[in-house]
Formats: C-alpha cells, sequence, structure tokens
C-alpha cells in the first residue's frame, strides 16, 4: 500500500484560525477510517479537481483508492450521495444547503472543500441573438460590447410575451447557481423569472415570471436549444462553448462578468460520513486542495494537460478544443469573437477552495429572494445554517498540514483572524453590494424579489 506517515498538525497561529469557530490544536491524524471511496461527478469542466487528484496520485498518496463515476444528473447525484451509493461528490453549491434545510431531500450534507470561482456562461439562439443585437452597443470594430445585460433581452421577451408564446430558458437544478445566476441577469434587466411557493405545493418557480426557467441536464442543453424547446439557458463548460462549437447559440454573458470571482461547485460529503471518517474527510480534501494548486500554478501552465484529462470519455467528454476554449483563459462569444478570460475558471487564486460561511449566505439571499425560502429568516439564522453546512475548520486542518509538509505555502491560504466571511463584494452587474453579514439588508436591495415581510 502507499501510504504517508501519520502527520502531525502544528498550531500554526499564523496561518489558521476562522474566528472563535474553531481552533487547530496540535495532534496526529492517522490512516484513513475508511480507505476504498467512489465518488460522484456531472460531465462539467469544474469536477476537474478531482479528476486531476485522481491522475496525478494526490488521492493514493492519501492512502485512498478513489473510484470515480459519472452521474445522470444532479438530483440522482445527491441522492446517491444520501444513500451512501457515493461517498462524496462534485455538487451545486446550493444542494448541501437546500439538503440541510431540507428544501426538497432532506439531509445534513456538508463541505470541507469549494471547487472553484466562475465557469459558467449565458447563451442563447441564434434567432433570440439577432432580436438582441440592435439594443447591443457596438465597439469601433463592430463586435458587441460586453458585459451584454439582460436589458436588450427584455423587449424580445415583451414582444413573446405580445405575441402569447412563452419565453422558455434552460437551468440546471432548481437550487444551481446557474439557476440563481441566471435569475440574478434577467431580474437585472428588468425581466422577471418567477417566484416559488414551496408552502403552497408550488416548486415550479414560475409564479408571476416574464421568462420561463425549467431544468435540463447540462449535456443535453445544446440539444435542446437546437429543437427549439428553450430560447436560451445558463450551464457550466463546456456546454456554452458547444453551442459555437456546432454554430446554433451564442453565449451572451459570462457568469465572471455577472458577478466576478462568483463561486460556483462544492465537493459535498454527508456530516455522518465526516464524523464516522474524520482522517478519511481531512485527507480526501488535502489531495483536493493539491489538485487545485495544481490546475492554477504557474498562470495556469498545466491547463492544457488538464484538458487533455477531461476530454476522456470517463471524464468530460467532449472534444478537446471545445474545453480548451475556456479552461485555457479565453472565451469565444459569437463564431470568431474570442476574447480573453483569464480568470474565466479558477480553481486555486483568490482562496477559490476555502468554504466561506459568506458564500454559502449568499445563496441562501437568493433562495429567499425567489422564495424557495417561504418567510423571512433573521441574520443569525442565516449564519448558523451557513456554519452547519460550510466547514472551514475541516479544511483548515487538511491546508496546515499541507504547509507543515512544504506542499502549499502558508501565504496562498487565509490568514489568522479569517471569520469565514469575505470583504463586501461589489462586482456585481447591476451593481449592488453584497455583505454577507447583513443578508436581510442585502435582500432588500432588490427592486424585483421578494424583501422584508413578504410571502407568496
Amino acid at each position: 500500500m502507499k501510504w504517508l506517515k501519520p502527520f502531525k498538525v502544528a498550531a500554526l497561529a499564523s496561518v489558521v484560525g476562522v474566528g472563535a469557530s474553531f481552533s487547530i490544536q496540535a495532534e496526529e491524524l492517522g490512516y484513513p477510517e475508511k480507505e476504498e471511496l467512489t465518488f460522484g461527478f456531472i460531465k462539467l469542466t469544474d469536477m476537474a479537481p478531482i479528476a486531476v487528484a485522481y491522475e496525478n496520485g494526490y488521492f493514493e498518496d492519501e492512502g485512498l483508492y478513489v473510484t470515480i463515476e459519472a452521474q445522470a444528473n444532479w438530483k440522482v447525484l445527491l441522492d446517491g450521495v444520501i444513500d451512501g451509493r457515493l461517498d462524496g461528490a462534485h455538487m451545486l453549491a446550493g444542494q448541501p444547503i437546500a439538503a440541510t434545510m431540507g428544501f426538497g431531500t432532506k439531509a445534513h450534507i456538508i463541505t470541507p472543500f469549494s471547487m472553484d470561482l466562475n465557469g459558467n456562461g449565458i447563451t442563447v439562439s441564434n434567432e433570440i441573438w439577432e432580436e438582441m443585437k440592435p439594443n447591443i452597443p457596438k465597439m469601433d470594430d463592430g463586435r458587441p460590447v460586453h458585459p451584454i445585460k439582460a436589458d436588450a433581452l427584455k423587449p424580445v421577451v415583451e414582444k413573446y410575451k405580445a405575441e402569447g408564446k412563452p419565453f422558455n430558458m434552460g437551468m440546471v437544478f432548481p437550487v444551481s447557481t446557474h439557476n440563481y445566476e441566471l435569475r440574478y441577469w434577467l431580474a437585472a434587466g428588468g425581466i422577471h423569472p418567477g417566484y416559488y411557493a414551496p408552502h403552497k405545493g408550488d416548486t415550479s418557480g414560475k409564479i408571476d415570471a416574464d421568462a420561463l426557467l425549467s431544468v435540463t441536464p447540462p449535456p443535453q442543453m445544446p440539444a435542446t436549444l437546437e429543437a427549439g424547446t428553450i430560447y436560451g439557458y445558463c450551464v457550466g463548460e463546456p456546454w456554452n462553448q458547444q453551442a459555437v462549437f456546432k454554430g446554433i447559440g451564442v453565449p451572451v454573458v459570462t457568469d465572471y462578468e455577472i458577478w466576478k470571482d462568483n463561486p460556483e461547485k462544492v465537493f459535498g460529503i454527508t456530516a455522518e460520513f465526516a464524523e464516522k471518517y474524520p482522517n478519511t474527510t481531512v485527507r480526501l480534501t488535502r489531495a483536493l486542495i493539491r489538485a487545485a494548486q495544481w490546475l492554477d500554478e504557474n498562470d495556469n501552465a498545466n491547463r492544457p494537460a488538464a484538458v487533455k484529462i477531461l476530454s476522456q470519455s470517463n471524464y468530460v467528454g467532449a472534444d478537446y478544443d471545445v474545453i480548451a476554449n475556456s479552461m485555457t483563459g479565453t472565451f469565444e462569444y459569437e463564431k470568431g469573437d474570442k476574447r480573453e478570460v483569464p480568470d474565466f475558471n479558477v480553481f486555486f487564486r483568490y482562496n477559490a477552495t476555502y468554504p466561506y460561511y459568506s458564500d454559502a449566505i449568499w445563496y441562501m439571499t437568493q433562495m429567499r429572494r425567489w422564495g424557495q425560502i417561504s418567510e423571512d429568516k433573521s441574520d443569525e439564522w442565516y449564519k448558523e445554517l451557513a456554519a452547519k453546512v460550510y466547514r472551514p475548520d475541516i479544511y483548515m486542518k487538511a491546508a496546515s498540514s499541507l504547509i507543515e509538509e512544504g506542499l502549499v505555502q502558508a501565504k496562498d491560504f487565509p490568514a489568522a483572524d479569517e471569520d469565514g466571511f469575505r470583504d463586501p463584494q461589489t462586482h456585481f452587474i447591476d451593481g449592488i453590494v453584497y455583505d454577507g453579514t447583513k443578508p436581510n439588508e442585502y435582500i432588500n436591495k432588490f427592486s424585483i424579489g421578494l424583501k422584508a415581510g413578504d410571502k407568496i
């Protein structure tokens, strides 16, 4: 067997500590309690840390023998983690929160590791693009000015409504980043994406909607668009670039332009797994941190190698060129309109892998905004739920041990006084500032969406 010696986790006061929420004391972490593991994923480029940890031998370095299995959709994946068929999985950031909260399937899911920043886009059909173009400012060379706001789509949606035609759009799951990003972009342009009313048994999310959003699994997005079933969608890569490659649609905006450096996927496990197998949990987190670092190091020098891995049929299985379009620092909008977007996919920079409470709370504010949380909740409620799901204590235990071994550098991790909240974030497409310590104040800033006291 390939083993690392048991390592010591030092106090490392200059590096670790998430406020008073936890403290790492010197202790010895032993061998993994469970060695053979099965992890699930959806065929998206942001599953890369799992594939790289496997292919580069980082899981084996930890004494973990991992099988990686693609899943049909996000519900099947979540159910697999809950029923134990999967030990852990690449998850939508909203899934552990929603499950722990009891929206949909009730289960206590946690995340010790955030998988990436950015990585999504919103694509429309060629027909819709032609109708939007007159509403978009042009640069001197004739190309559209980016970011493209939903203001350009609003007259198109209004025209369809006037003609009695529903304006259908796709997203990948009701608690996905994609759902919230698409809703955010639409609402910022004055297009209402609809409310949920779970207390009334309505989980369609289409109450009062101008644009009707429904679930389509990521790999099926381009075909559904081509068939005319939907007019646009929000999805992760490579399924926006696939639309360009096939000549069936145009990505109009990336999530980097909607919310710069937004958190995207997480690695999810049950709370029961983490409690039963604490050493295994820290060790798998170590392997994922090393993979994320490899993906971003030396100004993304390893990305071509990563693209080669991801293009294998057992991982994402899309053409090398399609995956490389976004993974290597560019993004192609219209055919031939390829632009530099060096941070379209971020796996390690900007503390991408650290599970911030404020990231979890942002998702909850959007759940409340669109009615998935039916009634007002206190700021404390948001913070307490975030702390139940996001586990920076496990993450920093893994990070501190890697620092001690010289495998990563302390400067790449949060400082000792980190409280689990990012500074107020300003880079949103509508200019609204997000402060995770004040969720209710944030919710009340939006012109479209539920506010304090509102209930459908």
